[in-house]
């Protein structure tokens, strides 16, 4: 019968190594500096809470780097930082992998193997025909992949609502080199004479 369990003869299910004591005399072979060298920031306490990139004050790659140029705001075109993925799947793809009738998910895409996972945005194109009725619901759709699809009587569910981007106006300017247009103005009607007054009866000369 095997020993009953008690503190005498308890141990760890997988053997521990115990760390190596540092500063504990040269004859342990990690004594006087610990490993850590002479001097330097690297040799004092929290020298290993130092942030990605820093370069002891001096300054970093990062910002030594010429920028790159180019339209990097939000509205201008997905590029840089701001750039969008999408996953595309046109409809000559539903045409082979799916029967007449069948909803086309991003579940059942998944299924089918035409996407790994629904991390990222799926956008059907109008690249091929499409002769079946289907059921459609993904994230986005180009207009030619609308068309096809409601041609042959199926329905397109957007996820995500498209946006609608308002255009910037700008007031028109003349052309450098154009004359300005002048005004014209408007000859005022010329006013009409007054009557002649009647001289009255006394006033007549004698």
């Amino acid at each position: 019968m095997a020993d009953q369990l008690n503190l005498s003869n308890l141990k760890p299910a997988q053997a521990r190594k115990a760390r190596k004591r540092v500063g504990r005399g040269l004859g342990s072979g990690k004594g006087r500096y610990s490993g850590r060298g002479i001097k330097g920031q690297k040799s004092r306490s929290g020298s290993n809470k130092m942030r990605p990139g820093f370069e002891g004050g001096q300054n970093p790659i990062y910002m030594r780097l010429s920028k790159q140029r180019g339209p990097y705001s939000r509205d201008a075109m997905p590029m840089g930082p701001h750039r969008t993925s999408t996953i595309p799947v046109n409809v000559a793809t539903l045409e082979e992998r799916f029967d007449a009738g069948a909803e086309v998910t991003i579940e059942s895409l998944i299924e089918k193997g035409l996407i790994r996972n629904a991390r990222t945005d799926v956008k059907l194109l109008g690249n091929g025909e499409l002769s079946k009725k289907l059921s459609v619901t993904v994230h986005s759709a180009s207009a030619t992949a609308r068309e096809k699809v409601e041609a042959a009587g199926g329905s397109l569910t957007l996820l995500r609502e498209p946006k609608v981007r308002r255009p910037k106006r700008r007031p028109k300017s003349a052309a450098p080199g154009e004359p300005e247009p002048e005004e014209t103005e408007e000859s005022e009607p010329e006013a009409e004479a007054a009557p002649e007054k009647e001289p009255a009866e006394g006033d007549e000369e004698s």
